[in-house]
């Protein structure tokens, strides 16, 4: 063999091998990704804020839409949120509804009577609502019930708007089945209700109006009484009709 055919020989062993080696060398295969870490727990809220039942606007002209937004978006938020806030600090008012807080609210914070107060009374008051003339009537059985306690419908709601214009400063005015079945009318301090056991006057409410200026100043400023007066364009009879007929068959 000539040098140069040895030569030759040899590079093509060379690179033959080389070729096997080569063929030989997997490529790596992709990394397997990690799991993504564990998301820690989102805490369950005792109370939870419902939705609106109706839009904003909705109840216009009585209540503008703005008024709606704030108050329901802003006041009642804020209560619900600080609400839970306390709840979750204090192991003893956890598990607890609404209405037992509100039972024994006289041994409680006042950051817990203020916001199970102004929880439990927005969550009435917009169910008790409806736009103009879409509320319908009292049915048969609760009118009856208020002409036997005030001698008329227009009897009701007189007395029922003295309430709430004569309530000093902030507060709320109630329309309540008493413990002996009969109606009254009564109103309470902030965000106080006849629920609570500090209540003066007790009882199962069936209509309720704010009369903090939030709920009304927008359209009215300082004019509660005429806000009192308008304010029955949206109640929603027919919602309060069966909310009566539930309590009294008990």
């Amino acid at each position: 063999m000539t040098q140069r055919k040895f030569i030759l020989a040899a590079c093509a062993i060379i690179l033959a091998g080389c070729g096997a080696v080569g063929a030989t060398v997997a490529a790596p295969s992709p990394a397997t990704p990690s799991p993504p870490p564990p998301q820690p727990a989102v805490p369950t809220e005792a109370f939870v804020q419902a939705p609106l039942p109706y839009a904003a606007n909705a109840l216009e002209p009585v209540i503008d839409a703005q008024t709606m937004m704030l108050h329901h978006g802003k006041h009642h938020r804020a209560q619900v949120d600080a609400l839970n806030k306390a709840v979750a600090a204090d192991a003893a008012l956890q598990g607890k509804t609404l209405e037992q807080l509100l039972a024994g609210v006289s041994s409680l914070p006042p950051v817990v009577r203020n916001n199970a107060g102004g929880h439990w009374n927005h969550q009435f008051f917009w169910q008790i609502m409806a736009a103009p003339g879409t509320g319908g009537a009292p049915s048969p059985e609760l009118l009856a019930a208020i002409n036997a306690a005030f001698g008329s419908l227009d009897g009701m709601k007189r007395a029922f708007n003295q309430a709430g214009a004569g309530r000093f400063g902030s507060g709320w005015v109630w329309l309540i089945v008493g413990a002996d079945g009969k109606l009254a009318i009564t109103s309470t301090p902030n965000q106080d209700n006849p629920l609570m056991d500090v209540a003066p006057v007790k009882g199962q409410p069936l209509l309720g109006n704010d009369v903090w200026e939030h709920a009304y100043y927008l359209t009215y400023q300082n004019r509660r009484a005429e806000y009192l007066d308008a304010w029955w364009q949206v109640v929603n009879w027919r919602a309060v009709s069966d909310r009566f007929a539930t309590l009294t068959a008990r």
